[in-house]
């Protein structure tokens, strides 16, 4: 673990003392649905693997994947979270959900996992119940299609594999 005098890993701009940390050690709950989300990005940035077992509703527990997690957490480095956005989750909700974006790294490769999540109170206490995670927007073209044996659009009178998609 870091020095808990760093800024926590969620993004608060509070110290990990004054944010997540006394989720993650066990001596606080999260008071809400964002604290829980804020808490489970951090105990994925820090390895603490058992957090994000125990802060899970009893389904996901019968699914969770400890190894993966671990493999996830440990071979990436973690760079932030924002809050897109939050519905409920407050102090005196029962249910909530939180959409965040995360950010980290991977093989030197920046990844953003955009999700949203299902938080609810069980037992007085907040437990992640879902997430879904955002559909990207397809990769819409200006032009048609181009083929490698069609006439180059730029106009030379070259196929297009011999002029400007050659190498592709």
């Amino acid at each position: 673990m870091s020095d808990t005098t760093d800024l926590c890993p969620c993004g608060s701009k509070k110290t990990f003392d004054e944010c997540c940390g006394p989720y993650l050690m066990g001596d606080n709950d999260p008071p809400t649905a964002e604290a829980l989300m804020r808490s489970r990005y951090t105990a994925y940035a820090m390895g603490s693997i058992d957090y994000l077992y125990k802060t899970s509703c009893t389904k996901i527990q019968k699914e969770f994947d400890a190894d993966g997690c671990k493999q996830w957490s440990e071979n990436s480095t973690w760079t932030g979270m924002e809050v897109v956005r939050t519905e409920g989750g407050g102090e005196n909700d029962n249910e909530g959900v939180v959409e965040f974006i995360a950010h980290y790294t991977i093989k030197d490769k920046p990844v953003q996992h955009h999700e949203t999540s299902t938080f609810q109170r069980i037992d007085g206490k907040w437990r992640f119940m879902d997430g879904e995670i955002a559909k990207k927007e397809p990769i819409r073209r200006e032009a048609p299609k181009v083929g490698r044996n069609d006439p180059c659009p730029c106009g030379s009178g070259k196929k297009y594999k011999k002029c400007c998609g050659a190498g592709e």
